[in-house]
């Protein structure tokens, strides 16, 4: 097949998987809108994103303040897609996980998932999708603490979060600690804006002045 590797890719170790729980739709966005906003306040930005990335954010922002859930999905999912394109710098880990998701070309039977049940597929989707809010939420608040906002009190549930994904899974417990830091950073990281568009150049003058 072209484009595809030349080997099966390594697959995953086992890990313990938790049985997927339920989420409010309030939630399930929250968890994706909260770390966007570090990310786009993130120093490779030079303090001012581009607006192809601002206006998708803020029209999530504008749809959770208004309990629209379902079109701040979309605008999510928006962000996430402009977000992996090629022209911006390079987007660090973790905050690449916001990125829409561009698996490499392979034969079916070479996904590690291949062949496994629909809820053991779902289990381990949870699991990488905790993985990820632990990443996020670890490096948001190391994030906000080295750049004026004081979240390091938070810190603590974060590793209580960590404890607990480890010994018992992705449970209501785990995501009571994660979704605490979410809150926090929506309450008290600003929220990033994009740079000013130029102003047009003033219409130029002629030196030339006519003599009576």
């Amino acid at each position: 097949m072209p484009g595809a590797p030349n080997r099966p890719p390594p697959k995953d170790p086992e890990i313990p998987s938790t049985p997927p729980i339920p989420v409010t739709p309030e939630r399930q966005v929250l968890r994706r809108l909260a770390p966007s906003r570090v990310a786009l306040r993130l120093d490779l930005w030079k303090g001012s994103p581009n607006p192809d990335l601002i206006t998708p954010f803020d029209r999530a922002e504008t749809a959770y303040e208004a309990g629209d859930y379902a079109t701040t999905l979309q605008a999510l999912d928006q962000l996430s897609v402009r977000l992996h394109e090629p022209r911006w710098p390079t987007i660090p880990e973790p905050f690449r996980r916001l990125r829409v998701p561009i698996p490499a070309p392979m034969p079916p039977h070479w996904d590690p998932e291949h062949g496994l049940a629909a809820d053991e597929k779902e289990a381990r989707r949870a699991r990488r999708n905790a993985d990820d809010q632990l990443a996020l939420a670890r490096e948001c608040v190391a994030w906000a603490t080295a750049h004026g906002t004081d979240l390091s009190s938070l810190a603590p549930r974060v590793e209580e979060a960590a404890t607990l994904l480890a010994t018992e899974g992705a449970g209501v417990a785990f995501y009571e600690r994660i979704d605490a830091v979410w809150l926090a950073v929506r309450e008290q990281v600003t929220r990033p804006t994009s740079r000013p568009a130029p102003r047009a150049a003033p219409a130029a003058v002629s030196e030339e002045i006519s003599e009576a």
